[in-house]
């Protein structure tokens, strides 16, 4: 169950913070499986593994410690940026660009800040491919949170340090549920953009059913542009 929408929320906004996969794209594009695939590529090598054993090493550190590249990190001293650089070659193909969202977010007064679990270069990338870097003053990626991933609360609180973020005046956008929550504790509006094409997985839908989420959106332009209309 969420919340009732908190439309003062979003017209009190001065800072809009958006996850990056599978927000600023729809999931369909699949893109992120891509690095999905990587990674497991990248443990199997790591380790000489067959790809079955290290597809469930890698999901086992994903569960354990927020991301596989943290697991990898703590438990083997691997390098984060050579890993980080391995896993996001990917093609980005599959992502169109997208003037709506482009005119959607031209639209949406106020800063906007992309908040990833990836690193700036990936982030660039995408933006660049989507035709939206222009309206993103910062991007707060792994590297700046110290390698610490969403949704670990400390990581939030460095995010509203490192740009000024008064979180009651902040609305934060996002696919997975679980990394609204220590947003909402912070006094965020919260949006959890869900994945209503079937490529959802479960990881996505984890804490759904918690009190922390004001916003369940479907379409992230759809959305945006709903929001500049009845401005």
């Amino acid at each position: 169950m969420t919340m009732p929408r908190d439309t003062e929320g979003l017209a009190r906004a001065e800072t809009w913070v958006f996850d990056l996969d599978n927000t600023l794209y729809p999931p369909s594009c699949r893109l992120f499986d891509q690095v999905d695939w990587n990674i497991t590529r990248y443990v199997a090598g790591l380790f000489d593994l067959p790809l079955e054993q290290a597809r469930a090493l890698q999901k086992t550190y994903f569960r354990e410690h927020g991301t596989t590249m943290r697991g990898l990190m703590t438990l083997h001293g691997v390098d984060p940026v050579q890993f980080l650089d391995a896993v996001h070659r990917i093609d980005l193909s599959p992502v169109d660009p997208s003037p709506r969202l482009d005119a959607a977010l031209a639209a949406l007064p106020g800063r906007k800040i992309i908040f990833t679990n990836g690193d700036v270069p990936h982030a660039e990338r995408v933006m660049d491919r989507l035709g939206v870097r222009r309206h993103f003053e910062a991007v707060f990626d792994i590297v700046a949170s110290d390698f610490e991933p969403k949704p670990s609360p400390q990581v939030y609180a460095k995010l509203a340090e490192t740009h000024a973020i008064e979180p009651t005046r902040a609305v934060m956008v996002e696919d997975m549920a679980r990394n609204l929550a220590p947003a909402h504790a912070m006094g965020m509006t919260t949006v959890w953009v869900r994945p209503a094409d079937g490529s959802g997985v479960a990881w996505a839908l984890d804490g759904a059913d918690g009190g922390h989420i004001h916003h369940v959106i479907d379409d992230l332009v759809d959305w945006l542009e709903e929001i500049a209309s009845a401005t």
